[in-house]
């Protein structure tokens, strides 16, 4: 292995990681700083995509690399990936200098940073869900910072069909490493895009004639169930975590409040399994 030159068939070569400092890997250093990799993760234009599996979903959402880092061990499985992206660097250490160097101990196999694409628009992802004939379900996470309920989310939304998935401008990032990982990449599956302005983005999906409903508890709430029955052509549901609920301003806009009927004293379910329930219900 080595550092220089080009490789077989124009391949570059592996790249040997032998010091935790070296600048090549600025990409996947201190992983584990939530505060530093989400401002510097989206101002940077990429994302990590960790396990071979999240890695091959990435790249089959047409997701581009920027490089990989794995332990040697995991070059054979992952041949096929490598051999695709002849220009893109490899970077290989032993498993003590990648945990020294992200700050985790990896063992799903592999590491890529890949370039972060554009957000659309609102109304262009909207249009062109459904292979261009529209969403017709969406979900909107509203302010949901926990990166494993986002994770969970998604990976609900692409299991049961749902065709877009809205977050707010405090929601955390859907690409940040944890949620690309708990989605176990059907976050690259789903459709999605950010809300610049909200709760004032409610009357823009209204005007595109979406019924917009949010999940939660109030006196003049209904049944998801009676919700169902009233089949709403287009529908938004509203999600929000478990603690601080939806704002005010999101209920008053919502044209109905949406509650889960409970049992056993429990009045509600956190935002990832509300998420399941009503994904599943309204399928």
């Amino acid at each position: 292995m080595g550092s220089g030159g080009g490789g077989e068939n124009g391949r570059v070569p592996l790249i040997a990681i032998t010091d935790a400092a070296d600048d090549r890997l600025a990409d996947y250093i201190n992983l584990t700083d939530i505060v530093l990799r989400s401002k510097s993760e989206p101002e940077k234009g990429l994302f990590i995509a960790e396990s071979s599996t999240v890695i091959r979903r990435a790249l089959a959402a047409g997701h581009r690399p920027r490089s990989f880092f794995m332990a040697q061990k995991w070059l054979d499985s992952m041949a096929d990936v490598i051999a695709d992206w002849p220009d893109v660097p490899v970077f290989v250490g032993e498993p003590a200098m990648l945990e020294a160097i992200t700050g985790f101990h990896l063992h799903r196999g592999a590491l890529a940073a890949m370039h972060r694409p554009p957000l659309v628009s609102v109304e262009e992802l909207l249009a062109g869900a459904r292979g261009g004939e529209g969403a017709r379900r969406v979900a909107i996470l509203e302010d949901v910072v926990d990166h494993t309920n986002v994770g969970a989310a998604f990976r609900s939304a692409a299991a049961l069909g749902v065709d877009a998935v809205l977050v707010t401008p405090r929601c955390s990032d859907p690409l940040y490493r944890r949620s690309v990982r708990v989605s176990m990449g059907t976050v690259f599956q789903v459709p999605w895009t950010r809300i610049e302005s909200w709760p004032a983005g409610i009357a823009e999906l209204q005007a595109a004639g979406f019924t917009v409903a949010s999940l939660a508890l109030s006196d003049d709430s209904v049944t998801l169930d009676k919700f169902i029955e009233m089949k709403h052509e287009k529908t938004a549901f509203i999600l929000g975590t478990e603690g601080h609920g939806l704002q005010p301003a999101t209920l008053a806009a919502s044209d109905y409040v949406v509650r889960i009927p409970m049992a056993g004293g429990v009045d509600s379910l956190n935002v990832a399994a509300t998420a399941a329930v009503v994904f599943y219900a309204t399928r």
